[in-house]
């Protein structure tokens, strides 16, 4: 499902044009997406007189929902003087796509085309003999996803001037296997606007997501219209957006012949791109190939040995991968080390020999994606041919090893800042292919022979792989260009700083780490010492952001900076505000920060023998930030009236200013003289829990158990009512409905599912996603229920 935030800002990107508008939503589950979109519409300046929507569902459990959806639809349209009409078709979309396909194959193009299609198709392979397939095929549309095939039907379906907003994983912007796809999909349509989220997890917490989605709009235009919009976030909530404009051209390059989007989100991805661009030949120029392992573990597990023996040869995993080499055999690894030498695995092991290996998928603890180690037979026990796990690719010569200055030059350049930057700029997942390796360019065979003669027995550390790298590769910068390795280790510096003060991990990113050295006038190439403190606003702060590190966030972005970084910093002493003129307001336009003098004085011993013990003195003095806010906690608790004389305290913020009026208004109200057994609080977990309360209506929880965040018995009616209070977090959908059910299903009184907003405008956001047979109540009109369908009010369904 779409979340409600991801599909608002979808909506935002899209730019339908015209009095009559056609909106095609496939995979369109409960019409989230497609409500976003016409609240979107809705509110242009110039809205539409007409809107059709055809919204294709085959999940029969979600009709009802979608219909309701469009209902809804309907009435703003009602009340915004718009003819609205939609058609549900239950339909498979690949199905009916390509028989309009078949039927228009002789027309100059499909008669049943769209001014917008807006979609969140499904993410799965299509097999070889599956039907799917076979349609696909037969239309020439051999995609290998549901999700390419969803885009490759849907760019058919678009009028001249139509666009497309969808949201999918990034994998089909690079390598070998999505290729076709992206060169038929890039002929059709021309990119517009392309975001990107800095977190994998953030945007679709409640999935379990293993790489990174992208949000895009595209145009059907015979040339590419204008420059793309870039743009970054660590969510879909969030306010930190990062935005460009760049030229088509330096997103899918003209003379790429496997058509990559290469996305370069700010000016130090630029200039990575740049520099990659400068290196100067392919591995095939070097002599060099790059394959994947041959040993699948699972099919020679008659072979397989825990530690080597009589007739066997090393097996290389992931696992052996110990500081830029190879460390065999280790202890009690949970692997086997060794494979045993007959007829059967011949053909799985390589040449005893000199290879650089890099592990296939990077694992979350790692900050690289491209982690390369150097398989040295030297430093074997025994000096025999070898096995490498199919989770590795190893770089040989023709089969055979390479030279071992070349080997180490090589297992540099891939375990270099450099390259990551680079990598990440086109992969938006974990796993490294032999293709994607195959595919890049590299320094010549004179520049990875200057870089393996710098390593002696041990491998550099990160700092120093990122200096050889840049003395042998880049040996002369221009003058204020952006330096991406200096750039990145100085924010990285700069985060380390703000964890030793102890800010809390809401503080803990890039927008903190720049606002930190934009206060301190710090730029990428000067040492701490030269650390000073001007007199910053927040717009001159962000200058400094795009001028010397190349991140050029929102202008809307200026409260975000203000608000989620600038406070805590004044709060916790570590800058002052206006010291130039104390009296001048807080919320003025001209107000500025500076460091304090402590800090100052800290942050010049920064990367000097003096840090730790300067940090230890100005923490004995100021204390963490940690401790700081900790205590203010404390001081600015929130006072919730329980039944009777009971007081609860509950941090102040976030979802608890909620809780406090469901407590306080919605229980005086609707469940009078009622038990409140449980309130959670976003700080601690069970700030009021009655177990044993819950134990005598034959309720027992889980530990693990998703609690509401207030649980209340209304006594006189034996209701056990069930409020989530929505801040952040969304409401009680169907699927949450059914947790809660499943976790309450031994109550002996009757369940009723409660969703609280604190006022109407945030309820608008969920209205597609709230359960039906479900309360809904506001903060703002407190005497008031909404209730979704059924036979009775506030009143349970299932004892």
């Amino acid at each position: 499902m779409t979340p409600a935030p991801v599909a608002s800002l979808a909506a935002s990107m899209a730019q339908p044009q015209g009095p009559q508008l056609k909106l095609l939503d496939a995979g369109a589950g409960v019409g989230s997406l497609t409500a976003a979109w016409l609240a979107h519409v809705c509110t242009q300046r110039r809205p539409p007189r007409g809107i059709h929507v055809v919204a294709f569902e085959i999940e029969p459990l979600l009709i009802p929902y979608l219909e309701t959806t469009l209902d809804l639809c309907r009435r703003a349209c009602q009340q915004a003087d718009i003819r609205f009409t939609a058609e549900v078709r239950t339909a498979d979309f690949i199905r009916a796509g390509v028989e309009s396909l078949r039927v228009d194959m002789f027309r100059s193009g499909p008669q049943n085309t769209f001014d917008t299609v807006i979609m969140n198709p499904p993410y799965r392979k299509t097999l070889v003999a599956s039907e799917e397939r076979a349609l696909l095929d037969s239309a020439g549309l051999g995609s290998t996803n549901l999700y390419t095939a969803f885009l490759s039907i849907a760019v058919r379906l678009l009028s001249p001037g139509g666009e497309l907003v969808a949201i999918t994983p990034r994998s089909f912007c690079n390598g070998t296997y999505f290729r076709g796809f992206r060169k038929d999909f890039l002929s059709r349509v021309f990119l517009q606007h392309i975001h990107l989220f800095d977190a994998r997890d953030q945007a679709f917490s409640g999935d379990e997501v293993l790489q990174e989605n992208i949000i895009f709009r595209a145009v059907r235009s015979p040339k590419p219209l204008g420059q793309v919009i870039i743009s970054t976030s660590s969510s879909a909530e969030s306010h930190d957006t990062q935005e460009r404009e760049i030229a088509y051209g330096q997103v899918v390059r003209p003379d790429d012949p496997d058509q990559f989007i290469r996305l370069t989100t700010d000016g130090v991805a630029d200039e990575v791109s740049s520099q990659m661009g400068r290196m100067s030949h392919s591995l095939e120029e070097l002599g060099i190939s790059v394959s994947t392992g041959k040993v699948v573990d699972f099919r020679s597990k008659e072979s397989l040995r825990k530690d080597p023996g009589p007739n066997t040869a090393p097996l290389i995993y992931p696992g052996h991968f110990h500081e830029g080499f190879i460390q065999w055999p280790r202890v009690n690894f949970k692997k086997a080390n060794a494979l045993v030498r007959n007829a059967e695995t011949q053909n799985l092991f390589v040449p005893e020999g000199v290879y650089v290996l890099v592990k296939r998928f990077s694992s979350k603890e790692e900050s690289r994606r491209v982690v390369a180690a150097i398989y040295d037979p030297t430093r074997m026990p025994e000096r025999l041919e070898v096995g490498f796990e199919n989770h590795l690719n190893y770089f040989h010569d023709n089969g055979k090893g390479l030279p071992l200055e070349l080997a180490k030059g090589l297992a540099v350049f891939l375990n270099s800042t450099f390259l990551d930057l680079f990598f990440r700029q086109l992969s938006g997942h974990t796993q490294v292919n032999a293709g994607d390796l195959r595919n890049m360019r590299y320094p010549s065979r004179n520049q990875l022979l200057l870089l393996g003669k710098r390593v002696q027995e041990a491998f550099p550390i990160q700092s120093e792989v990122d200096q050889l790298v840049s003395e042998v590769l880049f040996p002369v910068s221009e003058v204020n260009a952006l330096n991406p390795l200096r750039i990145t280790a100085r924010i990285e510096e700069a985060k380390q700083i703000l964890v030793d003060l102890g800010m809390p991990r809401e503080q803990l990113n890039d927008r903190s780490a720049l606002t930190l050295l934009a206060l301190a006038d710090l730029r990428p190439e000067a040492p701490w010492s030269q650390a000073s403190a001007p007199l910053c606003g927040i717009t001159p702060i962000m200058d400094f952001m795009r001028e010397w590190y190349g991140k050029s966030y929102k202008p809307n972005t200026r409260e975000t900076v203000r608000r989620f970084t600038v406070h805590q910093f004044q709060d916790a002493g570590f800058i002052v505000a206006n010291p130039d003129q104390p009296k001048r307001p807080t919320n003025s336009p001209k107000a500025v920060y500076q460091l304090a003098p402590a800090a100052l004085a800290l942050l010049r011993k920064f990367g000097t023998a003096e840090w730790e013990p300067a940090l230890a003195t100005y923490l004995s003095e100021v204390g963490s930030l940690r401790e700081k806010y900790t205590r203010e906690r404390e001081m600015n608790l929130i006072p919730v009236k329980l039944d009777g004389d009971r007081i609860l305290a509950l941090s102040p913020g976030g979802q608890n200013v909620l809780v406090k009026q469901i407590v306080e208004e919605f229980c005086s109200r609707f469940t009078p003289s009622g038990m409140v057994v449980y309130v959670g609080d976003a700080e601690n977990k069970h700030a009021l829990y009655g177990r044993d309360y819950l134990a005598g209506l034959g309720v027992v929880i889980e530990d693990h158990g998703k609690m509401p965040d207030v649980v209340v018995h209304h006594v006189e009616k034996n209701w056990l009512v069930l409020i989530e209070a929505v801040t952040s977090h969304g409401p009680v959908n169907s699927k949450r409905r059914g947790e809660l059910q499943k976790l309450f299903q031994g109550s002996k009184a009757g369940l009723v599912f409660v969703t609280a907003f604190l006022n109407r405008q945030a309820m608008v956001r969920y209205l597609p996603e709230i359960s039906w047979e479900t309360e809904v109540w506001v903060a703002d009109a407190p005497s008031h229920l909404i209730h979704f369908n059924g036979e009775r009010f506030l009143g349970p369904y299932e004892k």
